[in-house]
């Protein structure tokens, strides 16, 4: 029987080839979001600069309690140099890395010692032996003396020497960079002869009590790269999820492209069964042709797979998604899991569908192969049950249970859930889809509309073959786009309702803790705030639980100036005063439910837990919550202890300048407007719903090829080209607007849910003409892939079709 499988493959090997495409397609897309998914798990980022080092010990990102690490960088006391310099047979040598701005250039500040470790080499002049002497990269130019703001505070320097670097840095001495970062490293690289592993453990020995890890090996990458932290915590969610909803959809278009495949072949079958093959030798042959397809096609996704999460990857930095030192890195286990996915449901549907092939006798095959009309078995009712009942279990949590962006986690797979639901049940939805469809129709296009209702009647179990992928890339589209779109609207318009100031002062690298009080005093100026944001989260243990464990609640920090913030910041208070903020006082969302001068712990974005006093609680959107501290307090708990931003009231013209940047109100509006993030997401659901628009132009090609027969014979009695063409369109007509209506209903149901968790509100949020762009695109495609091979077909002469 295989034997006869791989004669099928190559007498017939066009009738395959829609089924080949949508498994390739599959596979390729499930790989490379699987690819994403263990980039980010891997964090493979190869040393550069500390290459030469056998271990690198760095500050433990481990967020206690959290998937996510912890937000800022965890730096080391200096004083862990005496400790891991008395190690055997290593030196130790401190790294860091100061923020610095040379000519309104961004540059980073390193100690002379961690030079000799990568590939940056002296090409001039001397290493510096004073606190006042710096090395510059060649690409600074050549310069004796140099200005620049080291931390936001400038300094002038003398230059004695110049190295050739990848980016643009400076060389300070150990001691004056370690100053700098106010007595703490980054890091401490450990060279030395000896087993890497050994050293690890050595060191690991001597780091006890201490919030700090050793790292060998493409790891020690992550000392140097910070940023790839909240990279892989960037990336995993975003692979996740479109991988899953990639996943499902790639089994959902297999199955519907093989079963109307094998469908297809319902007469040879009929034929077969009456000159003796049993139904098990039949669904033998079909299964083992199914194999055959699915081996090859999982074998070839592998190479455009891999392609395609490296370009994807490549987007997400372009985005600043993801930072461009992390590689790309899939194994084989998102291959197994991509070939095995499409396997799975190449087989299941290729015995689903040739089990409803085989089980009449041949006599009724044979009628049933011309026009099919048994589709409901109780298999197939249960499932379409289960899938609605799930679609609605999921829409009921996004609506009372979820808050916020995080809703799109379950509002998303219902559209799947609900598209599969609906596509199971479409002949009977089609049905009473052709009568509300039908007069219209017949009144607008005459004959060809009365001929093609007729036909869509009688063949009405292949008309809904051709309407489900119409209805699964509408519904897609439409669902997923919108969900990203409603997002960021909404953010965007909270944005916009919290900000009270005139204009934002800004400086490349940032502005030092001090500038807040000299821009509050310049002319013009009525109010300044700082504005530091962070990621914290509010601790509490609760009563039984084991010592050490405890409950979080992940918060956004908003570090201020507490006599300006209520000048700048259009967040209302429920209760207290921002003038109450110092210390360790902090303002909570009045959703966490906590009263004024009550204690909490706060753990800070570098990990450290304080005990703060409730000083106030704030009006917040759930989902978009945030807590308020003193921009004071905050600063120390940065990676970089600098003031990003200092939101003003009142004309601070006068403050712009080379190093400084002034925006009023709507540049700052429309720069929060410039979601690139966004753009990822975007492209993500592109891919996916590009992959159904795949299986509807394949479905459609292949669902009309197979009438060459009905077409010649109409030939045959009189009809002209121009008619069949006529009632042809007419036809797609109807598969549009039903594949439509139905795509809608799933987008509706979908993004109802998710509106109300949101904002309240089940209308999405959105311009009109993405829907209607979608619209648009599905009708023209559909009419596109049914009258191009219908004309192919017509060029014959009806005598000529087989």
């Amino acid at each position: 029987m295989f034997r006869l499988s791989l004669r099928a493959l190559r007498v017939r090997p066009g009738s395959f080839a829609a089924s080949f495409l949508a498994l390739l397609i599959g596979g390729a897309v499930v790989l490379a979001c699987g690819g994403l998914l263990e980039t980010g798990i891997r964090t493979a980022v190869p040393a550069d600069r500390l290459a030469g080092a056998a271990v690198v010990v760095t500050g433990d990102q481990d967020n206690p309690g959290e998937s996510e690490p912890l937000a800022e960088r965890v730096r080391l006391d200096s004083s862990i140099m005496d400790t891991l310099g008395g190690l055997p047979g290593v030196v130790a040598v401190p790294d860091v890395s100061v923020p610095a701005v040379i000519d309104g250039t961004p540059v980073v500040g390193h100690g002379w010692g961690s030079l000799g470790l990568g590939s940056a080499e002296l090409v001039g002049g001397r290493a510096p032996s004073a606190d006042d002497e710096v090395v510059l990269d060649a690409a600074l130019g050549d310069r004796d003396r140099v200005r620049m703001a080291v931390r936001g505070e400038p300094a002038e320097f003398r230059v004695v020497g110049t190295v050739r670097a990848d980016g643009a840095s400076v060389y300070f001495t150990d001691a004056a960079a370690i100053r700098m970062l106010d007595g703490r490293v980054d890091a401490v690289a450990l060279v030395g002869d000896g087993d890497p592993e050994a050293i690890r453990a050595a060191a690991e020995n001597a780091l006890a009590g201490h919030r700090a890890v050793a790292l060998t090996g493409d790891d020690r990458g992550l000392a140097e790269v910070f940023d790839a932290h909240g990279a892989s915590a960037r990336i995993i969610p975003v692979a996740a999820v479109f991988g899953g909803v990639a996943l499902m959809v790639a089994g959902f278009v297999v199955a519907s492209t093989l079963s109307l495949a094998i469908r297809q072949r319902d007469r040879e079958m009929a034929l077969l069964r009456a000159v003796g093959a049993t139904p098990g030798q039949l669904r033998r042959m079909v299964i083992g042709e199914t194999l055959v397809v699915a081996v090859l096609a999982g074998a070839a996704a592998w190479p455009p797979g891999d392609a395609l999460g490296g370009w994807l990857l490549d987007r997400l930095v372009d985005a600043g998604v993801a930072v461009p030192e992390i590689e790309f890195r899939a194994g084989w286990l998102p291959a197994v899991v991509a070939a095995g996915s499409i396997l799975l449901a190449a087989v299941a549907a290729a015995a689903v569908a040739a089990r409803a092939a085989t089980r009449a006798r041949p006599t009724d095959a044979l009628a049933e192969s011309a026009l099919p009309r048994r589709w409901l078995s109780p298999a197939r009712l249960v499932i379409a049950v289960l899938a609605l009942a799930g679609a609605l279990a999921l829409a009921i949590v996004t609506a009372t249970v979820m808050s916020g962006p995080v809703a799109a986690s379950t509002a998303g797979p219902s559209a799947l859930l609900w598209a599969g639901g609906l596509a199971l049940l479409a002949p009977g939805l089609t049905r009473v889809l052709l009568a509300v469809l039908g007069g219209p129709l017949r009144a607008v296009t005459g004959a060809p509309g009365r001929l093609a209702v007729l036909n869509a009647r009688a063949r009405r179990v292949r008309v809904a073959a051709a309407v489900a992928p119409v209805m699964l890339a509408t519904g897609l589209a439409t669902a997923l786009i919108y969900l990203q779109v409603t997002q960021a609207e909404v953010a965007e318009r909270l944005f916009a309702e919290s900000l009270r100031a005139d204009a934002v002062v800004t400086a490349p690298g940032g502005l030092a803790p001090d500038a807040v009080a000299e821009i509050a005093s310049a002319p013009g100026v009525t109010a300044a705030s700082a504005l530091v944001t962070s990621h914290g989260h509010l601790v509490e243990s609760d009563e039984g639980e084991e010592e050490g464990e405890a409950d979080t609640t992940a918060l956004a920090l908003r570090g201020v100036t507490p006599a300006a913030a209520a000048e700048v910041t259009a967040d209302t208070l429920t209760s207290g005063s921002f003038t109450a903020l110092g210390g360790d006082a902090v303002i909570l969302p009045d959703t966490l439910d906590r009263a004024v001068g009550e204690e909490i712990r706060l753990r800070l974005g570098d990990g450290e837990e304080i005990t703060a006093r409730v000083v106030g609680t704030v009006a917040a959107t759930p989902g978009f919550e945030s807590a308020y501290v003193a921009a004071d307090l905050l600063l120390p708990h940065t990676t970089t202890g600098l003031v990003p931003q200092v939101l003003v009231r009142g004309d601070p013209g006068a403050l712009a300048g080379p190093d400084r940047v002034v925006a009023d109100r709507a540049q700052v509006l429309a720069r929060a407007g410039d979601n690139t993030g966004a753009l990822v997401n975007h492209l993500l659901v592109a891919i996916i719903v590009g992959y159904a628009v795949v299986a509807l132009v394949n479905t459609l090609i292949v669902a009309t090829t197979e009438r060459r027969r009905e077409f010649a014979t109409q030939r045959l009695v009189g009809a002209t080209r121009g008619q069949v063409l006529r009632m042809v369109t007419a036809e797609a007509s109807l598969v549009a607007v039903s594949g439509i209506a139905l795509g809608t209903a799933v987008a509706a149901l979908t993004l109802g849910p998710f509106g109300i968790a949101l904002t309240g509100d089940p209308a999405p949020s959105g311009p009109l003409w993405i829907y209607l762009a979608i619209v648009g695109g599905a009708a023209a495609l559909t009419a596109l892939a049914t009258l191009l091979p219908a004309a192919a077909v017509l060029r014959k002469a009806p005598t000529a079709q087989p």
